[in-house]
């Protein structure tokens, strides 16, 4: 396996993960949020239930999984490593969470439809997440999901701005920032077939149909699905999809992700990466505190919140 050492995170972040944070950052009611996740951060807490209630996997609990774990975070070059964990969950899903303490979740239910280099798919997408600096935004979208509504009565009002177009713009990053950690699987596996299968699987697989499964097949559905973009009605139709009535969507389709995919496989940039010419960073940790600059611009923001509730509250009496 390939090993691609001070690697930065830019040297594969998909251009449209990088649009998608900038329109993110731009949109009103972003830096609200952002002061106020800093004031009750919402990392600790999950990191607590999973203690209790999960399995750490380490070099004596699923010892095979943290062999591939291990060489995961050698590959993408990550530091300090961060934690992993299995829950004991029946649906096929797995996510990186955690900015200073990072860890990723893993669900029994999808060690138990995957194979092993599959798992390590997994395992080096989640990877990419922490080390795209993915997840305190990840964070900041649960956050605001979870409390739109006391956002909206301690700012009088502004919570209608965080509830409705920042939402829909983390949703939007959301689903852009998995194109660049699906790179970091590929980088990690170098194989494409194993990543495609890997989405194939976790989009409808069956343990115990899987040999009547085609990746071809899978392939030429995420062509026929591309292809129906030449009726302008179906483009509709798709973008409702993802906004539509049981909720927005925080992934890709599996079958757009599988063309982005083969895209990049086919790529210079990535030939490139592949043959050690890429952007390097001399010292990349993951889980580091805010910038100087950024946390003093946040701390103002609360600073001129605080003062406006207190104006608010000297008016009232």
């Amino acid at each position: 396996m390939a090993t691609y050492p001070g690697i930065s995170s830019e040297a594969f972040k998909h251009p449209l993960d990088l649009q998608a944070e900038q329109a993110l950052r731009s949109v009103p009611g972003f830096n609200l949020v952002a002061s106020k996740f800093v004031e009750f951060l919402y990392e600790r807490p999950q990191l607590v239930y999973l203690m209790g209630n999960s399995i750490q996997v380490g070099p004596r609990q699923y010892a095979t999984i943290y062999g591939m774990f291990r060489e995961c975070v050698r590959d993408l070059d990550i530091y300090p490593e961060p934690a992993l964990f299995i829950s004991q969950n029946p649906q096929v899903n797995s996510y990186a969470m955690g900015q200073e303490n990072p860890y990723i979740v893993i669900n029994t239910g999808l060690l138990d439809l995957l194979d092993e280099d599959e798992i390590k798919t997994v395992i080096a997408h989640e990877l990419g997440h922490i080390k795209c600096g993915h997840t305190i935004l990840i964070q900041m979208a649960m956050w605001v999901m979870n409390a739109a509504s006391i956002i909206g009565e301690m700012t009088f009002g502004l919570g209608n701005i965080v509830s409705n177009g920042l939402i829909v713009a983390f949703y939007e990053w959301r689903r852009k920032a998995e194109l660049s950690s699906d790179r970091a699987a590929l980088l990690v596996m170098e194989n494409p077939r194993t990543v495609m299968t890997t989405m194939m699987k976790i989009s409808g697989g069956s343990s115990k149909f899987i040999d009547e499964c085609s990746l071809e097949e899978f392939i030429k559905q995420s062509e026929n699905y591309r292809n129906l973009d030449e009726d302008g009605l179906n483009q509709v139709y798709k973008a409702l999809m993802y906004v539509g009535v049981n909720g927005m969507l925080s992934h890709p389709f599996p079958v757009e992700r599988i063309h982005y995919l083969q895209e990049w496989t086919n790529s210079i940039e990535y030939q490139d990466i592949r043959r050690g010419n890429y952007q390097r960073v001399s010292v990349e940790t993951v889980g580091t505190e805010p910038t100087t600059t950024e946390a003093e611009r946040l701390q103002k923001e609360i600073d001129r919140l605080q003062q406006e509730i207190n104006r608010q509250r000297d008016r009232d009496r």
